[in-house]
Parts: structure tokens; sequence; C-alpha cells
């Protein structure tokens, strides 16, 4: 598998993670952070790595 394809398959994985947690954890309380907030970063997370697997994808890069 490429370093593309791999960004691609990570991000994707983390930004549907990060989407269940700010979806379905607003009732849950986490002693240390809000899961919600964390959910949102996750996305944020996985945001960017699906623009890098995008990019290396475009310029062609293993």
């Amino acid at each position: 598998m490429s370093k593309a394809r791999g960004n691609l398959v990570e991000g994707v994985v983390t930004f549907v993670v990060g989407l269940g947690l700010w979806l379905f954890t607003d009732d849950v309380e986490a002693p240390v952070v809000t899961l919600t907030k964390a959910g949102i970063v996750m996305m944020c997370v996985g945001g960017l790595l699906i623009a890098s697997g995008l990019w290396q994808a475009a310029r062609g890069r293993n």
C-alpha cells in the first residue's frame, strides 16, 4: 500500500470515529476530556490526513 493510500484510509477512519464521538456522546461524562470536543479534534486530524493523502496521490509520491 502506498503512503498516499495509507494516509487516505487512516484519515477516513479517524474522521468517522471522530464523527461518531461528536454525534453520540453528548450525555457521556468523562473525567478529563469532553468526548464531543475530542470528536471534533479527531475529525480535524482526519481531514488533514485525507488532504495529505490526496496531495501525495496528486503529486505521485509513494
